[in-house]
């Protein structure tokens, strides 16, 4: 069972990103969307860390975080934080796909 180290990275990531946020400027909604989207996607690199086919929440958070950011990244074109959150999250999105494509070809 391999564990998703990549997704439990990004998952600390957009913890700390929220709570930083807090920190910084005061954002309670800085904080709770990091702790929510955080928690969802350790949720989503743990089911991937047992069966790499359960790719559900934490391609849904994943989406919903690019979809968001990249909407902020393109009003503001401030990299930080809305790019690279937006960047990561299309990163993870891809690895998904690429995991899902890839483990499709191993079943035929």
């Amino acid at each position: 069972m391999p564990i998703d180290t990549v997704g439990y990275c990004y998952a600390g990531a957009v913890v700390a990103g929220g709570v930083l946020g807090y920190v910084r400027a005061g954002s309670v909604p800085s904080l709770a969307a990091g702790l929510v989207f955080g928690t969802a996607l350790a949720i989503g690199a743990y089911q991937t860390s047992v069966n790499p086919s359960q790719y559900g929440i934490q391609l849904g958070a994943s989406s919903i975080l690019a979809g968001v950011m990249g909407y902020r990244f393109y009003r503001s074109r401030s990299i930080m934080p809305a790019g690279v959150v937006c960047l990561s999250s299309l990163a993870i999105i891809a690895r998904i796909g690429l995991r899902a494509l890839g483990s499709g070809a191993t079943k035929t």
